[in-house]
Order: structure tokens, then sequence, then C-alpha cells
């Protein structure tokens, strides 16, 4: 080799293409929200995890019903679609149309929770029913809704509304953890319908307070203090 000759760079290795195409709910999770369980976790997080063999284990996702029903149908939907493409391959938005009546009322309903009706027939999903309880908690100042869960509390139509918070310490907390349970107890009953039998508040964060600004009659050497 000649001195002014440059060493040759070792070749790149090939890399593996990617494939053109992922699993049928790859292609639905392009046209539909992603929606949060009524455990606080994402439906998206919960079905990559599933999927992914050498994710390490994650607690929460190794115990919680909810993402673990939610994963079990989107397991479901996703053999059915995927022989349903094998079968007659339709376009992207054809196999959407057809699957999404799929997706709203088995995935996304979840358990039912019954409404306090004299016939007894009126029920709500318990994601529904959680996002309007969670919304009626981040109304109170100073307080953030991380999670919401409503099971029954008895065979009638008494509920159990099990809510974890983030809350600031501009007052105690035990009086804010009071301001919740009213304002879920009034959420419930007035907006929803819902018998409440008792509401568990958890908080697990807490937020920090700004101090209001002093005034200038109160600063030392103000134009207000005295001589």
């Amino acid at each position: 080799m000649a001195l002014g000759d440059r060493p040759s760079q070792p070749l790149e290795p090939a890399r593996r293409p990617r494939p053109p195409h992922g699993t049928p709910l790859d292609e639905i999770g392009r046209y539909v929200d992603d929606d949060v369980l009524s455990c606080g976790q994402r439906l998206s997080r919960a079905w990559e995890h599933s999927r992914d063999s050498g994710a390490p284990v994650d607690p929460h996702l190794a115990e919680c019903p909810y993402c673990h029903a939610a994963v079990q149908g989107l397991a479901a939907l996703n053999a059915a679609t995927t022989a349903l493409r094998k079968r007659t391959p339709p376009g992207t938005q054809h196999l959407v149309a057809r699957v999404m009546d799929i997706v709203r009322h088995e995935i996304r309903l979840g358990p039912m929770l019954p409404l306090n009706d004299p016939t007894r027939g009126l029920q709500i999903t318990e994601h529904t029913a959680a996002t309007v309880l969670r919304s009626a908690a981040d109304a109170i100042p100073g307080v953030t809704a991380a999670s919401c869960r409503i099971t029954r509390a008895d065979p009638d139509v008494g509920v159990r509304v099990s809510i974890t918070l983030s809350a600031g310490l501009d007052r105690p907390l035990p009086e804010t953890a009071e301001h919740v349970r009213r304002s879920l107890m009034d959420a419930a009953e007035q907006t929803l319908g819902l018998t409440v039998t008792a509401v568990d508040c958890t908080v697990i964060d807490v937020q920090a307070t700004t101090a209001p600004p002093e005034r200038a009659d109160t600063i030392p050497g103000g134009p207000d203090s005295p001589p």
C-alpha cells in the first residue's frame, strides 16, 4: 500500500430491513385515540409491554386486573383480525371500519356498574364513571387525581370508590381528603346516579405550595413601615 493511500474502511454490517407492516392493531392504532384504563395506565403501554418478551417485569402490569383484561381482549382481537386479513385481504380503511365496533364495545367498555334506577336496567361503564370522578377531584384547588377504581360494594347498587391523588400542602391533608370525598360523592350521586357507600383516598404525592407575595407595607423599610 502506498504512503498516501488511506486505509480502507470496514464495511458496515447489513441492516435488517424493517417489516413494512406491523400487526393489524398497529395499523388500527393510527386511527384511534390511546385510552387510559381505570387504573391510570395507558392501553397502548399495556399492549406493547405484553408483546415484548424481553421487557423487564412490571409489577403493576403483572398484577393489575384492568391491564390484564385489556391485554386479553386485544390479543383476541388481534388474532381475529389477523385471520380475517389472511382470508380476505381488505384495505386498511376497510379493516378499521369492520373491527371498530368490536374495539368500542368489547375492549373499551370494561366492567359495568349499576345506576340507582328504579328499573335496575341502567348501567354505566367503570371507565366512564372513573373519568367523571377524576375530573371532580381535579376541580379541587391543589389536587391532581392519579387513578380511580370503582367496585361493587354489595350485590345491589352500592359501589366503593378508591382514588389516589397528589395534593398541595396549603391545608392539612385530612381536610383535603374530606373535600375530595364530598366532591366525589356529589358527582357520583347527583351527576351519574351512582350510589356510593365509601370513598377511599390515598395521597401518593404532595405538591409544593407557593407562598403569597408580601405586601409592601409589611416589608421592613417599605414605604408604609413605621420609622
